[in-house]
C-alpha cells in the first residue's frame, strides 16, 4: 500500500511489523528509500520473536527486506544503515547475521548502543536504501 504527496510516497506492507506510533514504515522521496527503524517483532502477530539478540537481528533484516520489496528495491542497495543496539557485546554477532544479508560493496553504518529500546528489543536497524530507476 502507497501514499502519495508531491513530494513523498508513503511505503506499508503487511510483511512488515506496523508502526507502533505516529511514523511510516518508510518514506520514498526521489530515489532514495527511508526506512523506519525496524525492531525484531514478527509481522504476523506483532509480538518479540525471541529474547535471543541473533535471532532478534534475523527478524530485524527480514523486515527491512520486507519494506524494501514493498518499495520495489533491495537491501543490496542499501546506502546507510543505523544500528542501535542495548549491549555492544553483541557487536560481533551483528555482523555475522549481518554478512548473511548484505554483501559488499557494504552500505555505510553506525552502530551505536543505547539504554533501551521499544518492546524491550535488544537491536533495531533504520536504513537508507536506494532505488533504480
Amino acid at each position: 500500500m502507497t501514499a502519495t504527496s508531491s513530494v513523498k510516497t508513503i511505503i506499508q506492507t503487511e510483511n512488515a511489523p506496523a508502526a507502533i506510533g505516529t511514523y511510516s514504515q518508510a518514506v520514498k522521496t526521489g530515489n532514495l528509500l527511508f526506512v523506519s527503524g525496524q525492531i525484531p517483532l514478527n509481522p504476523a502477530n506483532g509480538e518479540m520473536v525471541s529474547e535471543d539478540f541473533t535471532e532478534q537481528a534475523h527478524q530485524v533484516f527480514k523486515n527491512l527486506i520486507a519494506v524494501a520489496e514493498a518499495a520495489g528495491t533491495s537491501l543490496d542497495n542499501a546506502v546507510k544503515l543505523g544500528v542501535f543496539l542495548t549491549d555492544l557485546g553483541n557487536f560481533a554477532a551483528l555482523n555475522d547475521v549481518m554478512a548473511q544479508y548484505v554483501k559488499a560493496p557494504f552500505p555505510a553504518r553506525a552502530a551505536v548502543e543505547i539504554s533501551a529500546l521499544p518492546k524491550a528489543a535488544l537491536i533495531e536497524i533504520d536504513a537508507i536504501i536506494a532505488i533504480e530507476e
